[in-house]
């Protein structure tokens, strides 16, 4: 019947072990933000970034200040 919104609270990962990567398409330029495992490289999807208020959002629920962005 009706959907519950998530809340937009700030959520916490492994910094140790995982570190926030935007993944981005050379021939498209679709985005997708996630963590990358530092040990084996494994890429873990988190969100599609279609604009920067979606990147912004992302980051501020995550505690980042910057990510590094890979193609």
């Amino acid at each position: 019947m009706f959907q519950k919104k998530k809340k937009a609270g700030t959520q916490t990962y492994d910094r140790e072990n995982w570190k926030p990567v935007l993944k981005c398409s050379i021939c498209n330029g679709e985005q997708v933000a996630g963590f990358k495992n530092l040990h084996t490289g494994a890429f873990r999807e988190e969100e599609l970034i279609r604009n920067e208020k979606e990147l912004a959002a992302f980051k501020l629920r995550y505690g980042i200040e910057e990510m590094e962005k890979e193609y």
